[in-house]
């Protein structure tokens, strides 16, 4: 029977190395994906400046600034908020059916009830939705 010694070469086994994953580099993602030429193709950029949302506007406002502090762009770059938005989308998505069903359609009030609730629901749904997806192509390394 061979002892293993500490620091042997010939070892067979090995401790594990715990890796930390690879930083997510939100910048250069945007840059490869070309996502602002794409924007500007699609005239994303005219339109927000027709509406009064300029870069010096942005600036004023302070939005990056607000996004920072409420933490937009961490959540970006932290590889659970794909799947956070993913469960969310797919309980709005069942909301709506679900409240529907649920509540009566005794007045008036309560089928517009209904149909707010199942409005938001596909829309916040979609929202989420495609917001995972947008997140997860931004974190995709390639």
């Amino acid at each position: 029977m061979k002892v293993i010694q500490d620091g042997d070469k010939s070892a067979k086994i090995r401790d594990k190395v715990l890796e930390q994953p690879e930083a997510i580099k939100l910048l250069s993602r945007v840059e490869q994906l070309r996502l602002l030429s794409k924007a500007e193709k699609a005239g994303l950029l005219s339109t927000a400046e027709n509406l009064g949302l300029s870069l010096s506007s942005i600036e004023k406002l302070g939005l990056l600034s607000k996004a920072e502090d409420l933490g937009v762009l961490s959540a970006a770059t932290n590889p659970k908020t794909p799947g956070n938005l993913l469960a969310t989308a797919l309980v709005l998505f069942l909301l709506g059916p679900a409240f529907v069903y649920l509540v009566p359609e005794d007045s008036t009030p309560l089928v517009v009830l209904q149909v707010l609730v199942a409005a938001i629901s596909v829309i916040g749904g979609s929202a989420a939705f495609a917001a995972s997806s947008f997140v997860s192509t931004l974190q995709r390394s390639e």
